[in-house]
Order: C-alpha cells, then structure tokens, then sequence
C-alpha cells in the first residue's frame, strides 16, 4: 500500500462510477467501524465497470470514477485493472491496483479509504481492504496530486473467477474524511483574575482614603490604566513618593466602581439600570481620570435613560465632562418632542 506517480488517466467510456451517496442518504453498504470519536464525513461510491472491454488494457493504463465531494474535498477512485509499471516486473500485470485520489488544492487532509468487491451472488466479498490513514498533502502540478491505496488489491484470477458478473465488475469504496478539529481558545479571563486584586489585594503598595475609607491598590495597574494616575504616582508629583493618598470630591462608592473598571476592564456594576445620579458621578470620574471607554459607557447608560423628565439634567452633564455626542443627542430629542407637540390647524368647514 503506496502512493503513486501514476500515467494520467486515459479517456474509456467503460468507466461507470455513479455519484457518491452522501451521510444521511440510502448507501448500498455501511462505512466500515471505526473506535474513534474524531468527528468525520464520509460517501460511499459504486464503481461498475465493463471487465470485458478493460481487461486488456495495458500495464499503467488506468480507469477513473466520477469526480465526487467528501468533507469538502474533491476525490475519485482510480483502478488500474493490470496494475502498474513499477511493480509489473513482479506481478507481470496479474494484480488489480485501487488508489483514492485527492484532487482539491485548497488544503491537506486525513482520510481513509475502505472498498471491497461484489460478488457473483451481489454480496459484499469478505476481502474487504481499509487503508491506514492518510494524510493527502496539497501538491502544485494536477497530474501529481497525492494518492493512497492498493497496488494488489486482488488478484486478477481470483477476480474473473469469483466476481465478474454479467461481463461487469463492481467496487464499492467508501471514502472518510476526518474534518479538522479546532483548537478551542477560552475567552480572556484577565478582567477575573485582577479583579481578584481587589477583594484580596496582594502585593499592594499604596493605598487611597476617601472620606475615611481606604483601598490599597497596585500602582502599576492604575498607571497603565489611567494616564492621570500613571502621572501623579510614577511623576514629579509628591504623591509618586507617598504611601497614601487623600482624595477629595469624590464618593467612596463611586472611587470603588471606578476600581473595579479599571481592573477588570467592564462596567462597574451589577445594576440593570444604574440610577443617573450613579452615572453622573461616574461620568466625572472617568472624565477626572481620563478613562475614555469608562466615559463613553456612561454617556451610552445615559442615552439609554434619556426622557422628557431627564433630558436637561443630562444635558448639562454633557456639557460639563466634554461629551458633544451626548449633548447634541439630547439637543434633537428636545427639539423632536417640541416638533411632535405642534399640531397643524385644521381649518372649519
């Protein structure tokens, strides 16, 4: 069992492969079994032809199947009745030869081929061959593409004697592919496993007080977070040498949401709906800290909320932490209410 260089396929109208029969369809036969799991496709393809008419044939000489579909690869089986040139000296052209062919140049793939022979009471023989798997690489010249299969498939006394019927001869191959299995790659968990820094804050190494509450923290990690933060702890600030700062103008609740962003990267509540005083204050620190995907998720909750009895307040929040998409977003929705009150006179007949 070897690959060929074979001669190119003669024209013969003997040849008399019908379409494969697909998964799922009526088969004639069933694949051979198989202890794997690996996920495969596979056909099975009947190949009859005339023994009278290709009998004598030379050594070399080959006849083709039709040109089938298998796992979104392009096969055919080829059968070289007296075998071929580089084993004749041995076999003298007394073997029957079977190679399946792959004849799709978009990629390499495994498969396995399985055939066997009716017989003259239209059973399967009980010399049924199943090649090892192979993997069929992609060649540049067409006439070269990669084959694998049989050189003495039977022999060809046992075959005029037990399976040539009616004249004809007949190969049932199934044909199996084993599909490409992908490599499965886990969503990023980086935001869990930094997040874990702050409910158990190993290897902090300074720490903020707000309004009396503390929160240790990494200063590398707000400092590749936030240019704000990156400047007044690794700068020429006085805070780059302390071991605590104070913060002023801001709520312990939301310098905790705003941690809790930064090291996880996700918006910082488990709220459906946070309330717009929450957004608010959360909008002006990420506005303080310059923390512009933190910003731009407020401003999106914000416009989600937006109504005729918050739309102002909005606004003017807008305005005041530089979101211009925002405030002319809640521009148009005023003057779209305004518009929708104007009714148009109808006049009295």
């Amino acid at each position: 069992m070897a690959g060929t260089a074979a001669s190119p396929p003669i024209a013969a109208t003997t040849c008399g492969g019908r379409q494969a029969m697909s998964n799922g369809g009526t088969t004639t036969t069933e694949p051979p079994a198989c202890t794997t799991t690996t996920p495969m496709d596979s056909a099975v393809l009947q190949f009859r032809l005339d023994y009278e008419q290709i009998k004598h044939l030379s050594v070399n000489q080959v006849i083709s199947s039709d040109v089938v579909s298998v796992g979104q690869h392009m096969w055919r089986i080829d059968c070289y009745p007296r075998g071929l040139e580089k084993h004749s000296d041995k076999d003298n052209g007394n073997y029957v030869s079977l190679y399946l062919r792959h004849l799709s140049s978009s990629r390499s793939v495994n498969a396995i081929l399985d055939a066997f022979l009716m017989d003259r009471n239209d059973n399967p023989s009980e010399a049924r061959k199943t090649t090892e798997l192979h993997k069929f690489k992609i060649k540049g010249d067409p006439l070269k593409r990669d084959d694998w299969g049989y050189n003495r498939f039977v022999a060809r006394r046992v075959l005029e004697e037990n399976y040539v019927v009616e004249g004809h001869i007949t190969f049932v191959c199934t044909i199996i592919v084993m599909r490409d299995t992908p490599v499965t790659v886990p969503p990023s968990d980086i935001g869990n496993h930094l997040g874990c820094l702050l409910d158990q804050p190993y290897g902090t190494d300074v720490s903020f007080t707000v309004d009396g509450e503390t929160f240790p923290v990494n200063r590398a990690i707000l400092a590749a977070r936030s240019p704000v933060f990156r400047a007044e702890l690794f700068g020429s600030m006085a805070e780059a040498t302390m071991s605590s700062i104070t913060l002023h103008d801001i709520m312990p609740s939301t310098f905790k949401r705003m941690l809790r962003f930064i090291y996880t990267d996700e918006f910082p509540t488990t709220e459906d709906n946070p309330s717009n005083e929450v957004l608010f204050d959360l909008l002006a620190a990420a506005d303080r800290y310059a923390l512009d995907r933190l910003k731009l998720m407020c401003v999106q909750k914000l416009w989600d909320n937006v109504s005729m009895d918050t739309v102002i307040d909005i606004q003017a929040c807008a305005e005041m932490y530089n979101c211009p998409e925002l405030k002319d977003k809640c521009i148009d929705f005023i003057a779209r209410k305004k518009e929708s009150k104007k009714q148009p006179e109808s006049s009295s007949g």
